[in-house]
Parts: C-alpha cells; sequence; structure tokens
C-alpha cells in the first residue's frame, strides 16, 4: 500500500496488501465492515451498563418520597423536592468524578477492562444504598454510584462507537439506548408498586405494596440495581476489546484477530466490501497517545470540548428536571403522589418509543439537528402537561409521554457526536469531559430550579425545565457535521 501526506495526515492510496498486520491494513478492513460484526447478544451485554445507569437515574424519581419519609426528619410528600436536592447532585459530581478521572484510564488500560470496573462499582455503590442507615449514608452511597456509572457512560459510548459500522454509528448507540429506556422502565414502574401505596387506576396502582407495614421498597429497589450490576460483570466478560484502541496501541496481531472475528461474523450477512481506498489514517505514537493537557493544547479540540460542554450541560438541566425530579415536581404542584408516580411511570413508554424511532431514524439527518426537534418535542409535552392539569389524567399520560420522547431522542445523535469529535487516542477522555462535566447542568438545575418549583403553575415550570433544551439545541448548531464520515476523517 502506497500513501500520501494531506494536512499532516497519511491518506491510503491503494488497498493493504492481504494479510498484512500494519495499523493502515487492519483499519481499512474494520472500516469496510458495514453491519453489527459482533455476536448479537454482545448488544444486550455491553447495554447492561445502560440498563443500570438508567434505572439507577429512574428509580430515584418514583421512590425518592418514600425513602426521604423514611430516613429524613420531617420529610413529606409535599416538600420532597426540596430534599431531593442534595442526593441528586453529589450523584451528579460523582458522575464527573467518574467521567474526569476513571473514564479517561481506558485510553490508557483499554475499554474492556474499565468496563468491568465500572460495572462492579456502581453495583457496590447500589448495594451501599439498599443498606444504608440514615440519610447521609444514602447520599454517600448515591455518589459512589455516580462514580461508577459517570466512567461507565463515557466508555460504553466510545466502545459502540469504535465497534459500529461507520455509516451506522448513531443507530447502533441508539440500539444500546433502547436498554437505557428499559432500565427507565424497570426503575419507574418497579418504584410505583414498591413505594408508592395502593390507589385505584388511573390514579395509582391497586396491587401496589407501600403501605404501613411494608416501608422499605426503597431499599429493594436499590438491592435489584445491584443485582443488575452483577449480572453486568459476568457478562462483559465475554467483549472483546477494540481492535481500533489496540492498534492504538501498537498491539496489531490483537487487533487482526478481534478484527478477523468480525469480519467472520459480517461475512454471515453477505460478502464483504473491498477494503476501502483514501480513508484518512490517524498516526499513532507513543508520544501522540494523549494526555488531559495535551487534549488541552491542540485549539480544534479545545473548541469543540467547550462547545459540547455546552450543549451537555444546558441539555441536562432538562434532563435531569424531568428524569430524576418528576414526580416530586408533579407532588409539589399538588397532584397526588400515587397520581404523579404514575403520569411519570406512563411518561417512560415515550423513552422507550424514542429509543425505538432512534433506531431507524438517528442516521437519517446530522446530528445537531436532533437537538432542536427534541427541544420543541418536548415543550410541546411539557404545555400539554400543564393543560392537562389534575382533572385530566388521560391527557396528562399523554403529554407525559411526550415530554419523555422529546428530552431523550436527540441523546443517542448526541453521544455519537461527543465520541466522534476526539481522537481515538483520548476519546473516552475527550467524552468524559463534555459528558462528565455537563452532568454539572444537572446538579445546577436541581438546586436553582427545584426549589423554585412549588412557586410556580404547572405551565411555568414545564417551560422553564424545557427551555434549558432549546438553549442546547442552539449551541449544538456550531458543531461539526459527522454523519457517514471516518473517525480519523473527523478527529485526526
Amino acid at each position: 500500500m502506497s500513501s500520501t501526506s494531506t494536512g499532516g495526515q497519511q491518506v491510503r492510496t491503494g488497498a493493504p496488501p492481504a494479510g498484512a498486520h500494519t495499523p493502515q491494513s487492519i483499519l481499512a478492513r474494520l472500516d469496510r465492515i458495514s453491519v453489527w460484526s459482533l455476536p448479537f447478544m454482545f448488544i444486550g451485554i455491553i447495554g447492561t451498563g445502560f440498563l443500570f445507569a438508567f434505572y439507577d437515574v429512574f428509580d430515584i424519581n418514583v421512590s425518592f418520597i418514600q425513602s426521604c419519609v423514611a430516613l429524613k426528619h420531617g420529610c413529606t410528600p409535599a416538600n420532597a423536592v426540596t430534599a431531593l436536592r442534595v442526593p441528586v447532585v453529589l450523584n451528579l459530581a460523582g458522575y464527573v468524578i467518574g467521567a474526569l478521572a476513571l473514564a479517561p484510564i481506558s485510553d490508557r488500560i483499554g475499554r474492556r477492562n474499565m468496563l468491568l470496573f465500572t460495572m462492579l462499582l456502581t453495583g457496590l455503590g447500589s448495594l451501599y444504598n439498599a443498606f444504608a442507615p440514615d440519610y447521609t449514608q444514602f447520599v454517600l452511597a448515591r455518589v459512589i454510584t455516580g462514580i461508577g456509572v459517570g466512567a461507565d457512560l463515557a466508555i460504553v459510548n466510545t466502545y459502540v462507537g469504535e465497534v459500529a459500522p461507520r455509516r451506522n454509528r448513531a443507530r447502533w448507540i441508539s440500539v444500546i439506548f433502547i436498554m437505557s429506556s428499559l432500565g427507565a422502565l424497570l426503575g419507574i414502574w418497579l418504584g410505583l408498586f414498591l413505594t408508592t401505596s395502593p390507589a385505584p387506576w388511573p390514579h395509582g396502582l391497586s396491587f401496589a405494596q407501600a403501605g404501613p407495614t411494608f416501608t422499605d421498597g426503597w431499599r429493594w429497589m436499590y438491592g435489584i440495581g445491584a443485582l443488575l450490576a452483577a449480572i453486568g460483570v459476568l457478562l462483559r466478560l465475554e467483549l472483546p476489546e477494540s481492535a481500533r484502541w489496540l492498534v492504538g496501541q501498537g498491539r496489531t496481531e490483537a487487533a487482526d484477530k478481534v478484527v478477523s472475528d468480525m469480519e467472520v461474523v459480517a461475512a454471515k450477512h453477505g460478502p464483504l466490501a473491498p477494503v476501502p481506498d483514501d480513508i484518512p489514517i490517524d498516526q499513532v505514537s507513543p508520544e501522540r497517545r494523549m494526555s488531559f493537557r495535551a487534549l488541552f493544547s491542540e485549539r480544534v479540540y479545545v473548541g469543540r470540548m467547550v462547545q459540547l460542554l455546552g450543549v451537555w450541560f444546558l441539555a441536562y438541566v432538562t434532563v435531569f428536571g424531568f428524569s430524576a425530579g418528576f414526580t416530586s415536581m408533579l407532588a409539589s404542584l399538588k397532584y397526588p403522589p400515587p397520581e404523579a408516580g404514575l403520569i411519570t411511570a406512563v411518561g417512560a413508554f415515550g423513552f422507550l418509543a424514542c429509543a425505538l424511532f432512534a433506531v431507524a431514524f438517528a442516521d437519517k439527518i446530522e446530528r445537531k439537528l436532533w437537538l432542536p426537534i427534541g427541544a420543541v418535542i418536548t415543550v410541546i409535552g411539557g404545555v400539554i402537561v400543564a393543560e392537562a392539569g389534575t382533572s385530566s389524567l388521560a391527557i396528562a399520560f399523554i403529554g407525559a409521554a411526550i415530554v419523555f420522547f422529546g428530552f431523550n431522542i436527540w441523546v443517542p445523535p448526541t453521544y455519537t457526536l461527543s465520541t466522534e469529535a476526539f481522537p481515538t487516542r483520548a476519546r473516552v477522555t475527550g467524552f468524559g469531559v463534555v459528558d462528565g462535566c455537563g452532568h454539572l447542568g444537572g446538579g445546577i438545575g436541581v438546586l436553582v430550579i427545584a426549589p423554585q418549583i412549588p412557586n410556580m403553575t404547572v405551565l411555568e415550570a414545564m417551560l422553564v425545565i424545557s427551555g434549558f433544551l432549546v438553549l442546547a439545541a442552539i449551541v449544538a448548531q456550531f458543531s461539526p457535521n459527522t454523519r457517514g464520515r471516518y473517525y480519523e476523517e473527523i478527529s485526526p
């Protein structure tokens, strides 16, 4: 294979020789694969991280009222939204720590190894929550869980992006995102079953378990989360390392084996395409393996970090306002707690619908265009919930489903964009900075906005929380176009 130098990066000008173990030949073979080329069961294995992460986010949505009443003196359903601030904010602080301190380690020791560790850490945090004897230790357990989840989200998105076909990266991250919606549904409906009082439909669940003789449903919630994490650790032992990361480490023989196995799986779906020519090559040498300092020293990546951090920071105000606090918010707005929980639980089906929709359409338009689409849908749903009030639950259910669809539909494409914006040698580090620090937006929202919710009308509350996603959508339009492009072309 010959090559020429263009703008400081090499470009392939011919197919690599068959069987060559050069970085160029391995990446060329990887880039020609146009289908999912790992065993399909690996989708579920990888997705356990998303399932747990969103189960963990949404289980506190419904269950927090019960755990707050049990652990914090003076806590009631009406004021639980105020007490929610501390565990949510510190959980999000844990996200930042995990994304900045743990996730970048995978750029050095590998994606697979860190995926095992982060899943183990999240499980231990959830187990600690299940046995927390007081409010202080409950909050500390939320921090530990957040550290694991923050790191895991960064590594999972990077891993999926590196093994997925180039033209369908957002599609396959959306497939994994389905596991997120299932985790959210499990967290919300299990919380409704275990932590709310029985109430006739449609004001609650007639078979709900909470009552004077059963006040520990929230502990069962976190215990189940720990079990999910333990299963995830065992399943992840089957995952191969990212071939793209192995190439960057100079481990070409190991990378060749991984790609060869992927080619065998891909060939079952039809003949493999010819090895492509003229693909930009990311020339990785030890001196170019990037630390935080090196990543911050390259202007193009600094600009992308600032811009994407702004997107995630603003958007997470909306995401965590609804995902972690929707039930408590509705309760503070005078909805009966079982009814508030049920509106959230039904709304979560909009989350599942958006994940399925994203699988089919996420790669059809540029990543950054999904944010304004999601913002408009979220605002519409919020207005419907507000107009329904407490007098029309059926309309409130529809509005909640639209809200959940809207504030989640942009997430898989933006996850994809955030992995594409940084080079392989520092992809998890870059993603960790923008997504991890972006979670501070959720914390600021809980600290600043949540205390004002009881003083607002339902419409005002919905518009204020949704408005941050509108701002994020505006900032997102300054992102680069990445759909269908090679990683090494976008981020050399």
